[in-house]
């Protein structure tokens, strides 16, 4: 499936592309890869380092060990969340830039069952935490949906604007009714219970829930796309919406169902970060993971199949690079370089085959 395209006329929405073969996709992306690895071999030569010595960390760094393993694994998961639920919203011809938002919301709303009714069982308390992530992603990306219906703003800009705020109230419970006692810096609540921490392999941080319910939630967004009516008529209302409505297709109520869905996903991704990763709610709570899974998204162009294979090189990418810094002298951020030329790349590579 190819993502949603901004429409140069006035007052036309995104148009969406029909759903495509995850193969057609092979060829731009392939292209895409080699061009970023250009531009990124470019940047490390002139700084004198050697680009297969990165390479092989970026591409391996994460397989070194089962601590980085796991942490990668971990990583993938919330991506894999986020850019499977923005392949629903790039179906409708949506762009859900307020993920970030929803992922922080997702967060602070799994924190409502671990403060007031921590003496249940572990497995009900995260059974409640998803619960109220998921309604809290959806929530909050429903508010985005209303400002685009009834209001006539962008989804864009809407979605933009609620991040922020979304990052405001965070930063006020941790810093306000749910601040640590004694702690001076805004370093976050109280660490959770061990008992609420997702349930471990041994000593690492993998939770096998975790990746668990990041391949079933991509499964079913991946068969409501491609194989329910539900599907085929949220691509056309991407492609587009008065038509469909001509249809009798309820294009207002797809859009807002396409959004629902894709912030109930952010949610989760949320409560996994906090029940999984750092076990307590911290004001920078979504670690970029939204965006990161928009650039997903953005690469595999929206096709649920290359969503975790994609989200699995992200991750390594990020876990490999902290080994940089150590073995090579050379900074971490040499890993967003080379996503976000992979992005760019990807998007030329689409842009010149259209053309071809």
């Amino acid at each position: 499936m190819r993502t949603p395209e901004i429409s140069t006329q006035q007052g036309r929405q995104p148009q969406a592309r029909p759903a495509r073969s995850p193969l057609s996709a092979l060829g731009p992306t392939l292209l895409a890869l080699l061009g970023a690895l250009g531009l990124t071999t470019v940047v490390l030569l002139s700084v004198g380092v050697s680009p297969l010595a990165v390479y092989r960390i970026l591409a391996f760094g994460a397989f070194s060990s089962p601590i980085r393993f796991s942490d990668m694994v971990m990583l993938a998961v919330p991506l894999t969340l986020c850019a499977g639920g923005l392949t629903l919203t790039f179906a409708a011809g949506l762009y859900n830039l307020g993920i970030e938002g929803q992922v922080v919301m997702g967060a602070v709303a799994a924190m409502l069952p671990l403060r007031l009714w921590p003496d249940l069982p572990p497995p009900l308390v995260w059974a409640l935490c998803f619960t109220f992530a998921a309604a809290g992603g959806a929530l909050w990306a429903l508010l985005a949906t209303s400002l685009r219906l009834g209001a006539h703003v962008s989804e864009i800009f809407a979605g933009l604007g609620l991040n922020f705020l979304a990052s405001g109230i965070a930063l006020y419970l941790v810093l306000g009714p749910w601040r640590r006692e004694g702690a001076a810096a805004a370093s976050g609540t109280e660490l959770l219970p061990r008992e609420l921490w997702l349930s471990t392999i041994g000593s690492l941080r993998l939770a096998p829930l975790a990746p668990t319910m990041a391949v079933i939630a991509l499964a079913v967004v991946w068969w409501a796309l491609a194989r329910s009516r539900w599907g085929l008529e949220l691509r056309a209302v991407g492609l587009n919406p008065a038509a469909a409505d001509r249809m009798g297709v309820p294009a207002p109520r797809r859009i807002a169902e396409a959004m629902a869905g894709c912030g109930a996903l952010a949610g989760i991704a949320g409560a996994i970060q906090v029940l999984g990763i750092f076990h307590q709610l911290v004001p920078n709570v979504s670690s970029g993971v939204g965006l990161l899974g928009l650039l997903v998204a953005l690469l595999v162009r929206a096709s649920p199949p290359w969503v975790l294979p994609v989200s699995v090189a992200f991750a390594c990418f990020t876990v490999g690079s902290v080994q940089l810094p150590l073995t090579l002298g050379v900074d971490s951020s040499i890993a967003g370089v080379l996503q976000g030329a992979l992005v760019l790349c990807a998007l030329l590579a689409r842009g010149l085959s259209r053309r071809g």
